[in-house]
């Protein structure tokens, strides 16, 4: 077992993208141990660069990270290699409200849990689209479509993503005067939104695409039409990776997503989420915003329960072997209403105070 890592963790962060290392490095400020755990998979690796986010825009995935984990460890924060394989409700020696991390070489125990562990995109299954993936294959036109303005540019409207294709549409007209939506159903009042646009609508199933000297030169249609294009934009289906916040227990709306609270704050009391793992619109800099909120949320939770610890005579704290079995419950009721509540009541403060200077 590493050094230090088998002692309580203040706060434990699962992923390590821009959401996650935003929270460590807020929490690492304010003195908290803080450990991410970083599974080096994120959405974006495939990019050449970020874009949309100030004072970084046009910085590689990987080096925005390495910057983040550097500056993390500059504070004390430890981030490392590793996937979380489940997270289980504990206590820790004082009997207090605890969250027990399984890793494939260990354990870790933490006060809290942050959840940062983003999504995945489900590309529609046509021949070619993975290989282009994040080269001339498009999701965001807000990240990537500066750099195919003025180019002849598609879109690709799949069986039940009609309505995602015709909004993406939309943006990418605003990009180049040249847009085909290669649709083989839309429906007539997205047609007409099309073409008041000057967006051609190509009718007809899509075979795949046409590749030469490694850049696309345009998308083939299932009667052998090539329709020439240099950058496809393609709604993938995102799929949050939220195995561990579901396999806590976490609530989740009519969708199916993982409800939280503004800062990030799940059903579960002692743990939050951020970023794509319960915002499937987020960028990357609205996922590190939101990192910091649940960092400060966190912080200001643990220092209510200090101060609640800290109001009771020694005779009357918690005895972990004898209430090991009810603690839990007790927790997610009490914890809930006192802790939680003054924690969200200090952070709505806090923000107000910050927006009045």
């Amino acid at each position: 077992m590493e050094d230090g890592l088998q002692d309580v963790l203040d706060v434990l962060i699962v992923g390590g993208g821009a959401g996650g290392l935003n929270a460590a490095l807020m929490l690492s400020r304010t003195r908290r141990r803080v450990l991410v755990i970083d599974s080096g998979d994120p959405r974006n690796a495939p990019a050449r660069e970020v874009h949309g986010f100030v004072s970084r825009d046009g910085t590689p995935p990987a080096e925005l990270l390495a910057a983040g984990r550097a500056e993390v460890e500059r504070y004390g924060g430890r981030v490392v290699a590793g996937e979380v394989r489940a997270v289980r409700p504990a206590h820790d020696r004082r009997g207090r409200l605890a969250f027990e991390a399984e890793l494939a070489d260990r354990t870790v125990l933490a006060r809290r849990v942050i959840v940062a562990t983003g999504l995945r995109d489900e590309l529609p299954d046509l021949p070619g689209l993975r290989e282009r993936w994040a080269r001339e294959v498009l999701h965001c036109p807000y990240c990537h479509g500066w750099e195919v303005r003025d180019q002849p540019l598609g879109v690709l409207a799949v069986a039940g993503r009609e309505a995602a294709a015709v909004h993406q549409a939309l943006l990418v007209r605003q990009l180049s005067d040249d847009v085909v939506c290669f649709a083989e159903a839309l429906a007539g009042a997205d047609r007409a939104r099309l073409t008041a646009r000057g967006i051609r609508i190509v009718d007809g199933a899509v075979d795949g695409l046409v590749v030469e000297d490694d850049a696309l030169r345009g998308v083939r249609l299932t009667d052998g039409t090539v329709v020439a294009r240099t950058a496809l934009f393609v709604p993938t289906r995102p799929v949050p990776r939220d195995e561990l916040l579901t396999g806590l227990g976490c609530a989740r709306d009519e969708e199916g997503r993982v409800v939280t609270d503004p800062s990030g704050l799940t059903s579960v009391p002692g743990v939050w989420a951020a970023g794509n793992a319960v915002d499937v619109r987020a960028h990357v800099v609205t996922a590190a915003a939101a990192g910091a909120k649940a960092a400060l949320a966190v912080n200001l939770d643990l220092i209510e329960e200090d101060l609640a610890e800290a109001a009771l005579p020694e005779e009357d704290l918690p005895d972990h072997d004898q209430t090991a079995h009810d603690q839990t419950a007790h927790d997610q009721t009490d914890h809930e209403l006192t802790g939680h509540a003054l924690a969200a009541h200090e952070l709505a403060e806090h923000e107000r105070l910050e927006q009045a200077r």
